[in-house]
């Protein structure tokens, strides 16, 4: 077996239909069982974004929600966004807006989840899968894990998918060798990713917002100049989605699963990686790290990969395989063209002699801030591994390896084959998710009693504080810092509000304890 082979038989095992139904199921079982907060809490997924801020331990809320979505925006946006189409036909867009609907549940679990049990590493706040399978699963051989597996995906699979997809534009619509554009982009990702977390937060923080606008912008322009194929586009994807378009009947259920697994790889919710972003940042209750996370997964999918989508269909710029015969189409509007340059050929058919490099430097942006996502959580899990002993050689060496292997790996998928670098990528993904996903809803018990807790302190006035024991949660000690040191006032706004009200509720199914028991350190 040739390494192509088995890469592709990799992607495959980690993404079978097991995997595409459990992403689903979960994303459905937390939506209900929090009565859709991403429809009910919109407003305050936009509120908690905008607010807070960073401190000498942690990121700003702002700073955590561009750092995840620079991990999330990337290129699953625009070459995923093409290769799912490409193999599943229009129909995998629906299906990519059902996983980025549905996830935002799971993202707002594995985010609260890893604010609940953060901890404080190096003087910096760490969180995450490994820090909540330990804390709350009680077990560190688990955390071990799934550290090791963030390691290997984060600082070894993964940021070459990156390098590589910006190289292939760069050839393009830029005529440059892939050797030059790698190297030139391994320099830029070292410079920034030597400097940790905080250069890394900064970075991101700044590029994020302007590079996903710019970008949507775009596509606005394109769905402008083809306005009236608005109904037409619409009815090709909804009819495909649901196998009620002949002509794209062999890839009905391709549809779904390439929507499903392109939609993770673009929106990360359930994947975990997002989760350790969110446990650096500086917030007074979990909740509020969860909702932003959420609200990312919105941004990831409905508006970026939403205008990729638009701007292929819309203009016609794709094909689409035929699963029953190799190297045949069921649709081929573009002959000789591979998949990954679909959105290039959209964008130059509307800005003829400019489109090809927008598209470049576009993915330029948004693969960078994703590989810079990537050094980060390579990072948070070398800390954990490492937590016990962070003055040790051990933590020194770990971080500085998982730095190094991250521009490596860049370099390396600069001038690799695009298949072998997608697969190996895609199979760390599915990995991920497949662990993440059935410890995040052994843990939703935790998760949502987060939820109902902020919302109980909102519906009182109140900017909500985390006190672990009104939620009964153990092992959440850090709370007992954070709160009375960074939150004093909201806290003593809190017991105000309980002495005059007298509080006294039992715990509910979902584990939300006594708003009374405040037994903080103060």
């Amino acid at each position: 077996m040739n390494i192509l082979a088995f890469s592709a038989a990799a992607d495959d095992f980690f993404w079978s239909q097991i995997m595409i139904f459990g992403c689903l199921i979960a994303g459905v079982y937390f939506s209900i069982r929090m009565r859709f907060p991403q429809l009910r809490l919109i407003k305050d997924m936009v509120g908690q974004l905008l607010s807070g801020k960073s401190s000498e331990s942690g990121l700003s809320s702002f700073q955590g929600f561009a750092m995840a979505l620079g991990g999330r925006v990337g290129t699953g946006n625009i070459t995923g966004v093409a290769s799912a189409i490409f193999f599943g036909g229009p129909g995998a867009v629906f299906w990519m807006w059902a996983i980025a609907f549905l996830g935002a549940g799971s993202a707002y679990i594995e985010s609260a989840l890893s604010q609940v049990w953060k901890e404080e590493v190096h003087g910096e706040y760490r969180g995450g899968p490994a820090y909540y399978m330990e804390k709350g699963l009680k077990s560190r051989p688990l955390g071990i894990a799934f550290a090791l597996l963030t390691v290997f995906g984060c600082g070894l699979a993964l940021p070459g998918i990156q390098s590589n997809a910006f190289g292939q534009a760069a050839a393009h619509s830029l005529n440059m060798a892939p050797w030059m554009t790698g190297l030139l982009y391994t320099v830029l990702v070292g410079y920034v990713v030597f400097g940790g977390g905080r250069r890394i937060a900064k970075s991101a923080e700044m590029i994020v917002p302007f590079m996903a606008i710019a970008y949507c912008l775009l596509a606005a322009i394109i769905l402008v100049t083809h306005f009236s194929r608005i109904g037409e586009i619409l009815q090709l994807i909804f009819s495909c989605a649901f196998n009620m378009n002949a002509a794209y009947g062999a890839v009905f259920g391709l549809a779904i699963q390439w929507g499903v697994k392109r939609g993770i790889f673009s929106n990360e919710a359930g994947q975990g990686t997002g989760a350790q972003a969110s446990g650096a940042a500086e917030v007074s209750h979990p909740a509020k790290q969860g909702l932003v996370q959420a609200f990312s997964v919105y941004v990831d999918t409905l508006f970026v990969c939403t205008a990729t989508a638009i701007m292929i269909l819309a203009t016609n710029a794709f094909n689409v395989a035929d699963p029953a015969k190799a190297g045949g189409f069921l649709m081929q509007a573009l002959p000789g063209v591979e998949k990954s340059n679909f959105t290039q050929v959209a964008v130059d058919s509307v800005l003829p002699g400019y489109g090809g490099a927008f598209v470049a430097i576009a993915l330029f942006f948004f693969t960078f801030t994703t590989v810079l996502a990537y050094a980060f959580y390579a990072d948070s899990s070398i800390a954990y591994l490492f937590k016990k002993n962070t003055g040790g050689a051990g933590y020194k060496y770990g971080i500085l390896f998982s730095r190094v292997a991250v521009v490596v790996a860049t370099f390396v998928g600069a001038v690799s084959s695009v298949d072998v670098v997608w697969n190996f990528g895609s199979a760390s993904v599915g990995a991920m998710a497949w662990f993440n996903i059935v410890v995040i809803v052994l843990l939703a018990k935790p998760g949502i009693a987060t939820l109902k807790d902020y919302e109980a302190q909102r519906k009182m006035g109140l900017d909500p504080v985390f006190i672990p024991s009104r939620c009964g949660i153990e092992g959440a000690q850090l709370w007992d810092t954070i709160i009375p040191r960074t939150y004093a006032k909201e806290l003593a706004a809190l017991k105000a509000k309980l002495a005059i009200a007298e509080v006294d509720e039992d715990i509910d199914e979902d584990g939300l304890a006594a708003p009374v028991a405040l037994e903080t350190k103060s």
